[in-house]
């Protein structure tokens, strides 16, 4: 649905402030994944900062300072964002990258390469608020009042990147290719370190013990809240409406508890049930 802030591809929302229908056809039809590319997928709100800082650390044997010095974006660019395909373009392998795409506009090369997806999904209720607090503070995203109005919004699919609910059943596709893995939120909340040990797995990387202390420690909540290279207060002006944002808000699970009604809850379960229905899979929340 465009607007002022979005406009659409292939019937999919992008805010107009770091996209280009260009720079998105180019990554859907002609972006080269290269075999030894590793990248993080996720829906907006989803974990993306802090699968990036985890990967980004276990790239680096758990010692923190290229996270500590290195913004984010040029650590693990988006490669659908206009900024981040150009860094990406650059980029000298192996890269580390990061995008919120739908599979249907993922890079067609990547079906026939080795290149691994990491996808991290979180529970959707959690998701719509850290999205809503989010809308408030950015002039790039579209503005859609109260958390009630935002629900309606999220629900029908109407925001940036689409709708939920297509964004996980499209990627869940491709869960039993070899080099797709993915992970839930609540399980990197509840066992960051088996999460890390299964990363490495996955990604062929021998980590020590004392390695892997140094990625949990380092990929903590409040550390990547102190980094100013990840926590995101270094974002350009034109993108935020106000002075600070924080990309890193609370990093808790549930926290949507706080914030919808019983019967906003209810509604949402509905159209929940409904839209994942012949997903045959169970998450954490269900």
């Amino acid at each position: 649905m465009a607007s002022a802030t979005n406009f659409t591809y292939k019937g999919i929302p992008f805010p107009r402030a770091y996209y280009t229908e260009e720079d998105i056809s180019y990554v859907d039809n002609e972006f080269q994944m290269l075999d030894d590319d590793v990248i993080a997928v996720t829906y907006p709100r989803s974990g993306t900062h802090w699968m990036l800082e985890t990967l980004a650390l276990i790239r680096r044997d758990g010692d923190p300072t290229w996270v500590l010095t290195t913004p984010l974006m040029e650590r693990s660019p988006w490669i659908e964002s206009s900024p981040g395909l150009k860094i990406a373009l650059k980029y000298p392998p192996p890269r580390l990258l990061a995008t919120h795409m739908p599979s249907q506009l993922f890079p067609k090369s990547f079906l026939q390469s080795k290149a691994k997806v990491i996808y991290v999904l979180r529970n959707p209720k959690d998701v719509a608020v850290s999205l809503y607090q989010l809308t408030k503070t950015m002039k790039a995203v579209d503005n859609h009042g109260t958390l009630e109005e935002f629900l309606e919004v999220f629900l029908k699919g109407n925001v940036a990147y689409g709708s939920w609910f297509d964004h996980v059943k499209g990627w869940m596709k491709l869960k039993d290719r070899p080099n797709f893995f993915f992970i839930t939120y609540e399980e990197l909340k509840q066992d960051l370190r088996g999460c890390v040990e299964r990363i490495c797995r996955f990604l062929g990387k021998e980590l020590t013990g004392q390695q892997i202390d140094s990625v949990v420690e380092n990929a903590s909540f409040q550390k990547m809240k102190d980094n100013k290279m990840t926590n995101g207060t270094q974002l350009p002006d034109f993108f935020k409406d106000k002075k600070e944002v924080h990309m890193l808000r609370k990093g808790i699970c549930e926290d949507w508890k706080n914030h919808i009604t019983s019967k906003e809850a209810e509604k949402f379960d509905c159209v929940y049930r409904e839209k994942m229905q012949d997903v045959n899979m169970t998450f954490p929340w269900d």
